[in-house]
């Protein structure tokens, strides 16, 4: 009980810290979980004190909050300073790490094995993923079987027989598996007629962990069976011990255990759950036909899979972590289980985003052979926020870049869009991906991870991180205060996607959306009502199971929600005890629409009594929705689910039809807008919001100032002045309290004048290599790989742009510096002091008061990619990329090859000019 209370009080300070505001300033007071944080992969465990202290501490001075320990395969050459996982070695080296890692103010997580998925030497063959392995044989009247039964899989002939249908022509089935004898022969002959027979064997999938460290080798685990994992989770807890001693979450990745569809006691559990003998329906269960009944046992063997994950593993891993004084965090995708409830079983959800995603903002690079051909849905995303939010937990977290572009091209401008949209589809924890432990003794570009940003020092962009970083940080500091205020929750009907004749377990991978989640009609109506200005959740049978509604209000527990309404989208299949809870909800006060009502009920088991109740459910629905009332609620039945949200006054946000996207926060009584433009068309206008008797104000995550927005009353409603560029994004708060030393919030409109930044401009490089090319003066901007320069061309690091000049005399209040093309990032100084970092676009700056009429000087000190660099060493034949168990690959998971690449822009380009306002 007191550990219990322990994790409570873990998960309390969560939503707490989001709460802290500092007195002299609307940003929240900054923790750990509202910096961004990292995959750390610790390669081939080959780690020091000496260097995880020292990176430790350099992470922390970028900003990073944390770390996620993640053992992985190592570098060659560096094999006598592998540590085995779990050793003693190794937990001192986790335990200095905590350490030091508290002592910064970091966090640090923990992946509950190496490499992916779990596994390693403490899995026997026993406890190891699990596959189904089918013989068939024909056995005709009178006459014994001659074959013996034994598995149909060369490599596992001795798979133990789980159990054998025979199934005759008149339509009989017979359990023959105690027929069989100790040597395989069938003690069994059929009166008349020809059988089928169906032997099915407890087969082994042979997966071995992927990536795995040093001492974490070995199989896959049985993520169904409650007691393998028992047994996979006693050597953590024998060398964690029983104290605690600081790791914050135990993680799982995404799902990637490859022809696991079975486990010893699935059958029995079936029974238990579905109400009948899988046994005499195997021959549909492994049929081909596309027919009704196949779907009906598929979806039942589908929904039993679901449970056992749920119940086995992602349930039972929690309790373990809260009684090792820990949490959990989880990648729920990819598995064959119901999404929503294994992102709802765990502390943490998290999600993940893969590949990158067209923007239309002017001037962002996005080169088609440096991505990966997918296109990532946010709306993804939503399942791992939907289930944090209904079942009330604050943090949702994401692995983010990960394969954003091709190794050493991706720039901090490429991160902002794609993060942005990370936020919008509810998150407010990143985790980069990711960061590997580098020595300091390795030479560059050190030990990388094969699909990374490469979030590491070495990286030429590393001292220029600190604008995403404290970008992230500001905007998840109120992401993660209060709570989510979305109106609707959306019913997905998961039975719908189970009830396919075709295939056999369904993984719902990130890579398929485009077979189980783009053709429903609950994506199209996600979508329309997100373009209508519409917030929502997802909610799963299981979650709808345990909310109330009481005085008017959602709750789930004793935690009162933010949502208005709940929508099902059209629905084939439904259980009968969901729509008898819709029917429940709204008689207790909820409102429901339905854009049809359910057909049919999904499985196998007792289906006409439960059609005929359905029958009776669906009758009651129709009545009621012809009522002004449903008990103290209300039920709508509309094809377009807008108009019955219209119908009972609920509307979206009218800052859709401008372009802009938002998250909207509840503070208390205190609401905030996260507002991004990922259009290509600048919004300059004054926007409608649904609320009076308010004082609002303008917070820009990029720089951490703030002011008073411009505000004016109309019927009722009050509009607000909103001004984003192309791919800037800003925070809305409408508060309760007026702050009445907020400045007013400064609307740029046309500059006074444009001056633009002529003359002999000095270039000087340094903090690269692989040699330092020599400094020049230019008659005007070019980037230094225009310079005909092997030297420059070949350069990863930083230059100085420096330019003495007069501003003349004007009537200006704000300067703002505009550069058109920058390859990739840049600091600005003027007059030797620094006015910030330019970093994403549209590349502009507020000077404020560093510049001043007359005299100044301004230093403009660009970082560059890695690219050239790396092309150089690979055209050198330097060796650099030799890893043990897994090879460098590029973006196509080729072997990498930089040698011929072209020479990557570095530097600035176009003009610079100060716009005077």
């Amino acid at each position: 009980m007191l550990k219990k209370i322990q994790y409570i009080f873990i998960i309390s300070l969560a939503l707490v810290w989001g709460c802290q505001r500092k007195a002299d300033t609307l940003w929240p007071e900054v923790t750990k979980e509202m910096k961004p944080w990292t995959r750390w992969w610790w390669m081939g465990n080959a780690v020091d004190s000496t260097n995880l202290r020292a990176l430790l501490k350099e992470y922390e001075q970028r900003g990073f909050g944390g770390v996620e320990v993640a053992p992985i395969y190592g570098a060659k050459g560096y094999e006598n300073q592998y540590i085995d996982h779990l050793s003693e070695e190794w937990i001192k080296h986790l335990r200095f790490t905590l350490r030091v890692a508290d002592s910064l103010g970091m966090g640090v997580d923990l992946t509950n094995g190496t490499g992916w998925p779990f596994g390693g030497p403490q899995v026997e063959e026993g406890d190891a993923a699990t596959k189904l392995i089918v013989s068939t044989y024909k056995l005709h009247a009178k006459q014994p079987l001659k074959e013996t039964i034994k598995s149909s899989d060369p490599k596992q002939p001795n798979a133990s027989l789980v159990s054998l249908t025979a199934y005759g022509s008149d339509n009989q089935t017979i359990l023959l598996t105690d027929k069989v004898d100790h040597t395989g022969r069938l003690q069994w002959t059929a009166e008349k007629g020809t059988w089928e027979l169906y032997a099915l064997f407890l087969g082994k999938t042979k997966q071995r962990v992927k990536r795995a460290a040093p001492g974490g080798e070995g199989f896959t685990l049985d993520h169904f069976s409650k007691e393998a994992l028992d047994r996979y989770l006693q050597p953590y807890a024998r060398a964690l011990g029983k104290e605690r001693i600081g790791i914050r979450a135990f993680y799982n990745d995404s799902y990637e255990v490859y022809g696991a569809d079975w486990t010893e006691t699935l059958l029995k559990t079936f029974e238990t759950n579905r109400g009948y003998d899988l046994r005499y329906h195997v021959r549909d269960l492994l049929s081909r036909d596309s027919t009704e009944r196949i779907a009906r046992i598929k979806s039942d063997y589908r929904e039993t899979v679901a449970e056992m994950l749920l119940n086995n593993f992602t349930r039972h891993w929690t309790d373990w972590a809260h009684e090792h004084h820990g949490i959990t965090k989880n990648q729920a995708h990819g598995s064959p289980g119901n999404l929503l409830d294994l992102y709802a079983a765990v502390d943490i959800p998290e999600a993940e985003t893969f590949g990158s995603s067209y923007f239309p903002i002017p001037g962002l690079r996005r080169d088609s052979a440096d991505i990966r051909n997918v296109d990532p849905d946010p709306m993804m995303l939503k399942f791992a926020s939907s289930a944090a939010h209904v079942s009330g937990k604050n943090l949702v977290s994401n692995e983010t870049f990960t394969w954003l572009t091709e190794h050493f091209k991706t720039s901090w401008a490429q991160c902002k869009p794609e993060v942005d949209q990370v936020f919008l589809a509810g998150i407010n924890h990143v985790f980069y991906h990711g960061t590997t432990y580098s020595p300091q003794q390795a030479p560059w570009p050190g030990w990388l991870f094969y699909a990374s940003v490469n979030f590491v020092p070495a990286n030429s962009l590393w001292s220029h991180l600190d604008g995403l970083n404290q970008y992230i940080t500001r905007v998840q500091s109120v992401l993660q205060a209060g709570k989510a205020d979305n109106e609707l929750l959306i019913y997905w009907p998961i039975y719908d996607i189970w009830h396919q004749a075709k295939g056999g377990l369904q993984a719902l991978k990130v890579h398929d959306i485009d077979e189980w989640l783009h053709p429903t009609e609950f994506y199209k109506q996600a979508l329309h009502l997100q373009e209508e200005g519409y917030a929502f959740d997802f909610v799963s049978d299981h979650l709808l199971e345990k909310l109330q509604v009481q005085d008017g209000k959602w709750m789930s527990g004793k935690e009162p929600l933010s949502h208005r309404a709940l929508l099902v989208p059209k629905t084939g299949k439904m259980p009968v005890e969901t729509l008898e809870r819709m029917i429940q909800l709204a008689k207790d006060g909820a409102t429901l629409i339905f854009q049809s009502l359910p057909t049919d009920v999904p499985g196998a088991h007792d289906l006409e009594r439960r059609r005929a109740k359905l029958a009776q459910l669906v009758q009651s629905i129709r009545k009621m929705s012809k009522q002004p009332n449903a008990g103290k609620g209300k039920i709508i039945v509309r094809e377009a689910l807008d108009e019955g949200l219209r119908e009972v006054g609920l509307s979206g946000e009218a800052l859709v039809k401008a372009g802009l996207q938002f998250v909207r926060r509840k503070v208390g009584a205190d609401t905030y807008y996260y507002m991004v433009n990922l259009t290509d068309k600048a919004v300059n206008e004054e926007l409608s919001f649904g609320m009076k008797d308010v004082f609002c104000y303008m917070m820009d995550p990029l720089s951490g100032k703030t002011g008073k927005a411009s505000v004016r009353s109309a019927d009722g409603q009050i509009a607000i002045k909103v001004q984003l560029e192309s791919g800037e994004s800003c925070i809305l708060a409408v508060v309760q309290e007026e702050r009445p030393n907020e400045p007013e919030w400064l609307y740029p409109e046309k500059p006074l004048v444009s001056f633009s930044l002529t003359g002999n401009w000095q270039l000087s490089f340094k903090d690269g290599g692989p040699t330092t090319p020599r400094a020049r003066t230019l008659n005007r901007l070019i980037p230094w790989t225009g310079l005909q320069d092997s030297a420059a061309n070949d350069f990863s690091g930083k230059a100085v742009y420096s330019l003495d000049f007069d501003l003349p005399a004007s009537e200006g209040k704000d300067y703002v510096l505009r550069l058109d093309s920058i390859f990739e990032s840049a600091r600005v100084i003027i007059n030797g002091k620094e006015a910030g970092l330019i970093w994403s676009l549209p590349y502009k700056l507020h000077l404020g008061t560093l510049v001043r009429q007359g005299k100044n000087t301004i230093e403009i000190e660009v970082a560059n990619l890695m690219a050239n660099r790396i092309r150089y060493i690979d055209r050198k034949k330097l060796k650099w990329r030799e890893y043990n168990g897994s090879q460098f690959v590029n973006i196509d998971y080729e072997p990498f090859d930089a040698s011929n690449w072209k020479t990557v822009p570095a530097g600035l380009a176009g003009h610079a000019r100060i716009e005077v306002y």
